[in-house]
């Protein structure tokens, strides 16, 4: 804990933040088991609801996603798909999560699987649904006393009914007051250079990470034929980092899912006195924040009981999509992705993501399919993100994956 000082130079107030804390017992765990299979309220977390023009770009953008096919109208209306698209990962940015549950308890957002079905044009309009389908545990933890994992499905169907995607999604709950307790001193034990915080980089290795991302450009209107893929091999890479603030602020501004919504002034106000837990007080500054700060504010991410400030679930999520679209190329399918969200990404960090080919088959419907091993790597040797994947390639003459799921209107 610091402290700040008057004029005088007497103590006036403490700059350490708090929020919420409480333990895991029996009328909470029983408040939960009667929730599940209910389908959530989440009016409050809707970030965007149609794929417009500017909300596609801002997204693409947010996430750091390059490929001009989702962009260049015209670029898109030549591929495929016959007319402009976003990105498969676009449904995160009109709903992604909500707060729900558990009051006092800290959450990390640990795993996702996504299932990508349609592909969303520009001015289709987005309707997502989110049912709670309850937890498991509680079970002991080291990392913080007890903590529970709550599952959740998010749907997500177009203006005509379609159900373009459909992602499930895992949250640990855990006890903030010994998660504090145990992470206290990460940041300033400087026995341990791997731990140092934020990561002390030097000019050269900053440069030779910037210009290993300007290397990294999708496949784009190339094919990938199935036919030349072989297990084995291992796919290209795709950098993240070093993650600064304005990437945090990017990826909300994007659609990256604040829950609730960012408000400012009055519409936060009352949104944190009509809902406590939405909230905490800035030491420093003041100011009411949204527990959502712990992405870009290093007292709230204390007072969550980690060292420092980290990234977000669904937006490492992204990343994995991003780095499958790059090298399947604009005729190659996502079907479905898969990761855990091991350890932090804290800002500072540079995370290589990556994979590997380990399976070829035909689906009974007939499409050509490949299955990967992906991960995510910082600059520690750390895999922050394990997953898999499995993705439609086109085969020669024959038509694309893509182009069977091409809307032609």
């Amino acid at each position: 804990m610091t402290t700040t000082k008057g004029a005088a130079g007497e103590v006036d107030k403490t700059t350490e933040a708090r929020m919420p804390e409480a333990v895991i017992d029996d009328a909470m765990v029983e408040s939960m088991k009667a929730r599940a299979g209910v389908d959530l309220r989440i009016d409050h977390s809707i970030n965007n609801e149609e794929a417009t023009r500017i909300a596609v770009v801002k997204f693409a953008g947010g996430i750091g996603d390059v490929n001009t096919l989702w962009t260049d109208a015209d670029q898109a209306t030549a591929s495929d798909y016959g007319a402009p698209v976003a990105p498969p990962s676009f449904v995160i940015g009109c709903f992604s999560g909500i707060q729900f549950g558990w009051p006092g308890l800290g959450a990390f957002h640990n795993a996702t699987q996504a299932h990508f079905h349609q592909p969303v044009y520009w001015g289709d309009k987005i309707t997502a649904t989110c049912r709670y389908d309850g937890f498991t545990g509680p079970r002991p933890s080291k990392f913080a006393g007890r903590m529970v994992t709550d599952h959740f499905v998010n749907s997500y169907r177009n203006q005509r009914g379609e159900l373009v995607a459909e992602i499930n999604w895992q949250v640990v709950n855990f006890e903030r007051g010994s998660a504090k307790a145990r992470s206290k001193n990460v940041a300033v034990d400087m026995s341990k250079p791997e731990l140092i915080l934020p990561h002390p980089w030097t000019e050269d290795e900053i440069v030779a990470v910037e210009q290993q991302v300007l290397r990294e450009q999708p496949r784009g209107s190339e094919f990938r034929y199935w036919e030349d893929v072989e297990v084995g091999e291992q796919i290209q890479t795709l950098t993240k980092g070093p993650i600064g603030l304005t990437d945090e602020v990017a990826f909300i501004a994007g659609g990256g899912t604040p829950i609730p919504r960012l408000k400012a002034h009055a519409a936060a106000l009352a949104d944190y006195q009509a809902h406590p837990a939405w909230s905490f007080r800035d030491p420093v500054m003041g100011s009411s924040e949204p527990i959502y700060a712990v992405h870009y504010n290093k007292a709230a991410a204390n007072a969550m009981g980690v060292a420092f400030q980290y990234d977000v679930g669904f937006q490492r999520q992204c990343w994995q999509t991003q780095l499958l679209t790059h090298w399947s190329g604009d005729s190659g399918w996502l079907r479905e992705c898969s990761s855990q969200y091991r350890g932090f990404v804290y800002l500072s960090d540079v995370v290589t993501l990556g994979g590997e080919v380990v399976g070829k088959s035909v689906t009974p419907e007939g499409e050509h399919v490949i299955d990967l091993t992906t991960f995510a790597r910082n600059q520690r040797g750390a895999d922050v993100m394990p997953g898999t994947a499995t993705v439609a390639l086109p085969v020669r003459d024959e038509q694309s994956p893509v182009a069977r799921r091409a809307r032609h209107v």
